[in-house]
């Protein structure tokens, strides 16, 4: 109970508990026209990997990542959660440690964990299995939407650098890189910079939200976003693109982390492939007017994020090429 009022929010009503979690629509005021912005994700099949580590308390940070930099896209600003645990067996202490990473992916975020549902599923699921579901709301006003609508050919790419895999491409990297390889997992690595293959493969997924809503509210101009997670950069970016409008990405113009490089590969990817897979270093693309890139990129890098240069919009039809 204490992690989930460690998230509380002005707006919240009453205490956890209630049949449903009550928010307050202060949250609107000074808006001209408000529009709730919704997301629901869940963490795929990189809770095998935390079973099998026995490590809990990231795959909830990771469950708020995934929706809360889905509803950033937007230009909305995360208010409240719910997160939904279906267990075979519960585990108290397992549960408590889900919860704890769902309510520090909370503070990160910004967002109020408001209520939740915790399951067991005997007979259908087996008693160490469990998964988790996360539904994000947020709030954007309608002239501060972005929709991509106005990228034009000249704008710049940004790229947020990721921690790592975030949360997609799991079932490829256990059958790569952790089938029959199980001891090898807890082995500190040179080339990890002394962590382990275990560790870098559970880094939690990064949460964007308060360092791209501090440059919006600064005045930056963003005309689009796209959260980079399954479908990598290829079958993400695109959809912040006008049809008339091509994203060219060029390779080799960011760092990314050595784990998605061991990765890559274990699985004998080719590049066309690898990009449509893995984020391969980049968790959050914005695209901006040229002029407006250098102030963005400066601000970034002032609230502690990574930031690329990764290419330019070009005339085309909607589709993602690189370089």
């Amino acid at each position: 109970r204490e992690a989930v009022r460690s998230t509380r929010r002005p707006e919240v009503i009453g205490d956890i508990g209630v049949f449903g979690g009550l928010f307050s629509a202060a949250a609107f005021k000074g808006m001209a026209d408000p529009v709730l912005v919704s997301g629901t994700d869940g963490v795929g099949t990189k809770i095998e990997l935390a079973k099998l580590l026995d490590r809990h308390d990231t795959v909830g940070i990771d469950l708020v990542a995934m929706c809360a930099n889905d509803i950033l896209v937007s230009g909305a600003e995360p208010l409240f959660f719910l997160d939904y645990v279906a267990v075979g067996q519960l585990d108290s202490e397992r549960v408590a440690a889900i919860v704890d990473g769902v309510a520090e992916g909370c503070r990160q975020a910004g967002c109020a964990l408001v209520g939740g549902e915790m399951a067991e599923h005997p007979g259908v699921m087996d008693p160490d299995d469990y998964d988790l579901s996360g539904f994000c709301v947020g709030v954007v006003d309608r002239p501060a939407m972005i929709t991509g609508e106005a990228i034009a050919t000249g704008d710049v790419i940004l790229g947020l650098s990721s921690s790592g895999l975030h949360s997609n491409g799991f079932s490829l990297v256990r059958r790569v890189l952790v089938e029959d390889r199980e001891d090898e997992l807890v082995l500190p690595r040179v080339d990890l910079g002394g962590a382990s293959l275990g560790e870098a493969l559970l880094a939690p997924t990064r949460i964007y939200v308060k360092a791209v809503l501090d440059l919006l509210r600064a005045g930056v101009p963003v005309k689009g976003m796209a959260h980079i997670t399954g479908g990598g950069i290829t079958e993400n970016l695109d959809r912040c693109l006008p049809d008339d409008a091509d994203a060219v990405v060029a390779r080799g113009s960011w760092k990314a982390p050595r784990v998605i490089a061991l990765a890559v590969e274990a699985a004998g990817l080719p590049d066309e492939e690898a990009y449509r897979t893995f984020n391969m270093g980049i968790g959050l693309a914005l695209v901006l007017d040229a002029k407006a890139a250098p102030d963005a990129a400066a601000r970034l890098r002032g609230a502690g994020e990574t930031v690329y240069e990764i290419g330019q919009i070009e005339p085309g039809s909607g589709v993602v090429r690189y370089v």
